[in-house]
């Protein structure tokens, strides 16, 4: 997005502030207006509740004379709870408020009660009169004793018992009692009835108060959030473009010193207008002048050392070749003398002559590594498969040295060729799989892996030896660095040269007492598959 958009959008965003605040406030009336709808259905639940319970105490306590008409109001209110109970339904969307359908619940058992107890009050009552009749004892007593039926049908219940003598089991004692408990539950339904009504009310209040408090708040926010957004978002942009341009401008500097470095930027902070635009460009820059720069220093390296390798080869030539015919003629030498002594010669003096002997094998031994470093022979390459010079190599190694306690591996793909020098790959093995059985001691596990991928084979020869320091890692390949008491120090070094030549790259990972794992990257032969 360009500069101009984003102004653009500064604006846009401005305008939905004051377009969102406007339609808050609106939404806020319409809520404020069915709250208090809501609010006046809710007083009068509560009225109609406090009245319930007015004709529900008449009732009882004018019993016998205004029974009815005080029945008939209950039913009334009852019904006008319902029908005000269905409004706050509607206001609260299909009755989905839990404190009206809690409403519903208890004006539906209180009726239901209500009519049971008006039932059980004409059944006690009818079972009074039919024993008055057969005892006219209690003549003049008995409408005192049925308009307790009403408020006190427990007493009732008690003095009938003393008075006639009635079991706890009589219809009418049992009736009574039943009579009690139905009214005290019916008052305790009442006062839930009552309790829910004001928490109703109070519910709808808090309601109604709480939208006049978010519409002054809103109000008085209003203008000064419009002030803030405003302020913030020309600060935000401003202020990004000109963090921008003062970063261009620092790595601009550092490069016109010959520093180069990339912009440590995300594609977020990069932005996508035209500062961004130009900072994508100078990065990419940046990032061609490092590579060119890395790559100069690497040819830089390999130069100096080709240039080491080589003086080191030239010297390494000219000492061989001055070692060769000396070592030649005391090789000839003790070989005669071994031959003339016969078996007349003193122990001590055979001793002392096969030394000689085997030094000397020893000396040429390391000449010959010498002009093999030195010569430094091109690769012939022929497409060979790679297990085959593995397995070949192996079978040397493991017919020169004792290797029965090692368990080797192999583990490549059937037809897999590489184009190479035969006699050249078999020795970097040789070296390799020599050097792992001294470092195992002749005992341990060696796993060679072979795999092929975009058109580069990877081969990992690994082992369970005594591994490699992090000191010594990095000379290993160096010439004539060994760790060894009899090494030379060249083995590693022509392995190394060797799969330099034949354009592929070695790399090693090990830690001490962890055994070694050796990596070798070479190019496939794509153009014959079969072994």
């Amino acid at each position: 997005m360009n500069l101009r958009k984003k102004i653009f959008v500064s604006f846009l965003i401005s305008a939905c502030i004051i377009a969102a605040v406007i339609a808050f406030q609106h939404y806020g009336l319409i809520e404020m207006e069915r709250e208090i709808r809501y609010l006046e259905i809710t007083d009068t639940i509560r009225s109609k509740s406090l009245q319930l319970r007015r004709h529900e105490k008449n009732f009882f306590l004018y019993g016998l004379t205004k029974a009815n008409e005080e029945a008939d109001a209950v039913g009334r209110y009852l019904d006008e709870l319902d029908t005000v109970a269905a409004d706050a339904a509607l206001a609260r969307d299909g009755g989905g408020n839990g404190n009206v359908l809690a409403m519903k619940t208890l004006v539906t058992d209180y009726r239901a009660r209500f009519a049971s107890i008006r039932s059980l009050l004409q059944s006690n009552l009818a079972g009074f009169e039919s024993i008055r009749a057969e005892d006219s004892g209690i003549v003049n007593v008995s409408p005192l004793v049925a308009a307790t039926f009403f408020d006190r049908p427990a007493d009732s219940a008690v003095f009938l018992r003393k008075k006639l003598g009635l079991d706890s089991g009589h219809p009418l004692i049992t009736g009574l009692e039943k009579l009690a408990a139905e009214i005290a539950m019916l008052r305790e339904n009442g006062e839930s009835i009552l309790a829910a009504a004001k928490e109703m009310d109070r519910m709808a209040r808090e309601k109604v108060e709480g939208g006049i408090r978010a519409s002054r708040l809103a109000t008085a926010v209003f203008f000064p959030v419009f002030l803030a957004v405003g302020a913030a978002t020309i600060y935000v942009i401003t202020g990004n473009v000109s963090k921008r341009l003062a970063l261009l401008t620092e790595v601009a500097e550092s490069t016109g010193k010959g520093s180069f470095r990339r912009m440590s930027v995300t594609p977020r902070q990069r932005g996508n207008d035209e500062v961004g635009l130009l900072i994508e460009k100078f990065d990419a820059m940046e990032a061609q002048l490092i590579a060119r720069d890395e790559e100069i220093a690497r040819k830089n390296s390999e130069l100096l050392k080709n240039k080491k390798l080589a003086t080191i080869g030239t010297l390494a030539s000219g000492i061989a070749h001055e070692l060769n015919n000396p070592l030649n003629n005391i090789s000839i030498s003790t070989q005669m003398l071994m031959r003339e002594a016969g078996d007349d010669c003193p122990p001590m003096v055979k001793e002392i002559v096969n030394d000689i002997h085997g030094q000397t094998v020893r000396v040429k031994r390391i000449v010959g590594d010498l002009l093999e470093f030195a010569r430094g022979r091109e690769p012939q390459p022929a497409s060979v498969p790679v297990g085959g010079v593995i397995g070949k190599a192996w079978e040397l190694v493991s017919r020169a040295a004792n290797v029965e306690d090692v368990r080797f591996s192999l583990e490549s793909p059937d037809g897999l060729m590489i184009e190479g020098d035969p006699e050249q790959l078999e020795r970097v093995f040789i070296n390799l799989f020599t050097n792992a059985v001294d470092a195992m001691r002749g005992a341990g596990g060696l796993a060679v892996n072979v795999a092929e991928s975009a058109g580069m084979i990877t081969i990992t020869v690994s082992d369970t030896g005594a591994g490699i320091s992090r000191e010594d890692i990095e000379k290993i390949f160096d010439p004539f660095y060994t760790t060894k008491e009899k090494g030379t120090g060249l083995g590693l070094a022509i392995v190394s040269n060797i799969v330099r030549k034949h354009g592929g790259d070695m790399t090693v990972e090990s830690e001490t007492g962890s055994g070694a794992t050796f990596t070798i990257a070479l190019p496939s032969d794509r153009g014959n598959h079969a072994v």
